[in-house]
């Protein structure tokens, strides 16, 4: 006998009109069924709960708009699948479930509460859109109280995986997104893999995201991104113990204030592992966040990138290693705030084997502290400029090999390869093989179209005179440099100088004590402008100050 809806809040959706057979459409089921719990819910406070069973269920045409109080709850990934698709419709994005600000006015007082979508696979591939549209995504919902969001698994949708904005008192654990944003040119909003709006609920957004799995999306792999720059910054945010590798950027903080990062991977990403920046739509960076316990390496160009940012950020405890240009990079991006960053500090990092310098700083600093940080065996794009062509060179979707060639191991990271009018950017090599970055994130080629034919001639630019463990290119007051070890124990070596300030940079009023910036390669120092005041003492490798 049916029970009446306020009797039994758990509800098999194969009951109630759903098929997951994975030929008949299934959204319309799925939309009459969470409406009608809604309603229930609505009326007696009472949450309600739809399973699906293992299968295969279609969405076509049209996603569904979603009501408070209602889960969501499958088999788990591989078992209960939602397979996305508008061939019936193609200017709608069809995203699987969808709550938003414009198009149903939520708010904070007219919000989600109490929905958990769990242990099911989102299908994305099939949305075929003639423009890109950020709504195509596999969940997009706004305005979530004491969501719970886990193990789900959410490929090739056309924009954002995972596109939901304003959680409050939420959890978003255990996570996969993989190759989504597939429409996106990677400088388009949203995009990425996880991209949560903030902002939305005030100074504070207790919300925190946790094991999630971030791989080869168009833009992100996490992304958070104040969506109102007169709003206030929010605290309360952390990402803990995720993964992005193969993203256009792996982790980026763009408008969060006080972010906690931790205990992360952060691999292969083409722009940088971890990115602090104005790359959002309201061009505001997050600033007073904590990075610490991550591994960020052989990301394709910075490892750490941070600026547009009031500052106060600090990088404790990672590894920051083998990346294809700078370790730890300050620079203003076009676009946002140029102005200077106060009060960074760069606390017991381990970074080495970067291609050029270990901390590079392209953007102005103030009070500043760079502390106790091991920084070795940086400028390995040290190998001289190199061409070639002819029988001994031939080309695949993702290398170039010159069996005529003895690069030196790593030599070339980072470099800019040129094949006639083509590039492609090299992210590590041998003696005779350059292994090639694909030209966007979630692709298996380095190449649009086809690789260069065989014997196409080649060539790689010469590297940089000066390779330094510390790089300041910029306005520096009033920075702290204490405690550093600066050397390189390679065979041969290629970081040329423990510390190096530019033509355009400066040291003014600096306090340097108690570094160490023996065994580089050619100095412990390259002073092309000389520091201005501040307190020099103690530097093993500088027999006074400058």
């Amino acid at each position: 006998m049916a029970r009446a809806e306020g009797d039994f809040p758990f509800y098999n959706a194969l009951d109630h009109g759903l098929t997951g057979d994975g030929v008949t459409n299934d959204q319309p089921a799925l939309a009459e069924l969470v409406d009608r719990l809604g309603a229930a819910c609505a009326a007696d406070g009472r949450a309600r709960v739809v399973y699906c069973p293992a299968g295969v269920y279609s969405i076509r045409d049209v996603g569904t708009v979603w009501r408070s109080g209602v889960s969501l709850v499958g088999a788990g990934p591989g078992a209960t699948r939602f397979v996305l698709s508008n061939s019936g419709n193609l200017t709608d994005p069809t995203p699987l479930a969808f709550f938003t600000a414009l198009q149903h006015g939520a708010g904070p007082g007219n919000h989600l509460a109490d929905c958990t979508f769990a242990n099911f696979e989102i299908d994305g591939s099939g949305v075929v859109l003639e423009q890109y549209d950020v709504l195509a995504k596999g969940l997009g919902l706004q305005y979530v109280l004491r969501g719970r969001f886990r193990g789900l698994y959410i490929h090739h949708t056309a924009a954002s995986g995972f596109g939901c904005d304003f959680l409050q008192d939420s959890v978003v654990e255990s996570v996969i997104a993989f190759g989504c944003g597939r429409l996106d040119s990677g400088e388009q909003m949203g995009g990425a893999g996880l991209g949560i709006g903030i902002g939305g609920w005030g100074g504070v957004e207790r919300l925190t995201i946790t094991g999630c799995t971030a791989v080869g999306n168009g833009t992100n792999g996490i992304f958070l991104e104040l969506q109102d720059r007169g709003w206030v910054s929010p605290r309360g945010i952390r990402i803990t113990n995720c993964h992005t590798e193969n993203n256009r950027y792996g982790i980026s903080d763009w408008g969060a204030d006080g972010l906690v990062v931790a205990a992360c991977t952060m691999i292969g990403n083409q722009v940088a592992g971890f990115d602090v920046s104005g790359l959002g739509t309201t061009s505001v960076a997050g600033r007073g966040g904590v990075v610490t316990g991550c591994l960020i390496d052989g990301n394709v160009r910075d490892g750490i990138s941070i600026g547009n940012t009031p500052g106060r950020y600090t990088i404790q405890g990672n590894r920051v290693s083998r990346n294809g240009r700078y370790g730890y990079r300050q620079h203003n991006l076009p676009g946002g705030p140029a102005h200077a960053s106060v009060e960074m500090v760069l606390d017991g990092n381990d970074i080495w084997g970067n291609a050029l310098d270990g901390i590079r700083v392209d953007g102005a600093l103030i009070d500043a502290v760079l502390l106790d940080n091991r920084v070795r065996n940086n400028g390995v794009r040290a190998a001289p400029a190199a061409s070639g062509h002819g029988d001994t060179v031939t080309y695949t979707a993702t290398s170039l090999t010159d069996a005529a060639a003895a690069w030196p191991a790593d030599g070339h990271r980072g470099k800019i390869l040129t094949v006639g009018v083509r590039t492609a950017l090299v992210i590590t090599n041998s003696a005779t093989e350059l292994l090639l970055a694909p030209f966007r994130p979630g692709v298996t080629t380095a190449w649009i179209g086809e690789p260069p034919e065989a014997g196409s001639a080649y060539s790689l630019p010469g590297p940089p005179a000066v390779r330094a463990g510390i790089g300041l290119n910029a306005l520096t007051l009033g920075v702290t440099i204490r405690g550093n070890r600066i050397w390189d124990n390679q065979d041969p070596k290629t970081q040329t100088h423990g510390l190096w300030i530019t033509e355009g940079g400066s040291c003014e009023s600096g306090r340097v004590e108690d570094n160490d910036v023996t065994g580089n390669a050619v100095a412990a120092v390259c002073f092309d402008t000389a520091p201005c005041g501040g307190h020099w003492d103690r530097n093993h490798g500088l027999a006074s100050g400058p």
